[in-house]
């Protein structure tokens, strides 16, 4: 079974990103939402041990809600803060990746046969 968790910061990043580009789509991501588990955002003195991760401090609390929530997988889009920078995933202990390399774990795990019963994280 597969898990969908996305923080509460990267669904107002994502409202309002929808809002400004494509506001008709609000409606449609909202809806989504109600099948993804919302994780609460970590308080700042859970973050602040933790902001030597990733170079973009508002970011920070993106990676530490992952790590709280032991998930599987990072899926991001964010390129520059989280994919191209190959310490954020060593220094998290997270496996990071875009969202074609999530499906494509999952995939081979049922080719497989194998279950995929952890947590993925959406971020942004």
């Amino acid at each position: 079974m597969l898990t969908l968790v996305i923080s509460e910061q990267v669904v107002v990043e994502t409202e309002h990103a929808l809002a400004r580009k494509v506001p008709r789509a609000l409606p449609s991501f909202r809806e989504v939402l109600r099948s993804i588990t919302i994780m609460r955002d970590p308080l700042a003195a859970d973050a602040e041990p933790h902001k030597m991760i990733i170079a973009h401090e508002p970011d920070v609390s993106i990676v530490v809600a992952a790590m709280q929530a032991k998930v599987d997988y990072l899926v991001t889009l964010n390129r520059r803060h989280f994919l191209d920078d190959l310490g954020v995933a060593q220094r998290s202990g997270l496996r990071i990746g875009a969202p074609m390399d999530a499906l494509a774990r999952v995939r081979g795990q049922i080719a497989q046969g194998s279950a995929w019963s952890q947590h993925g994280l959406c971020g942004c």
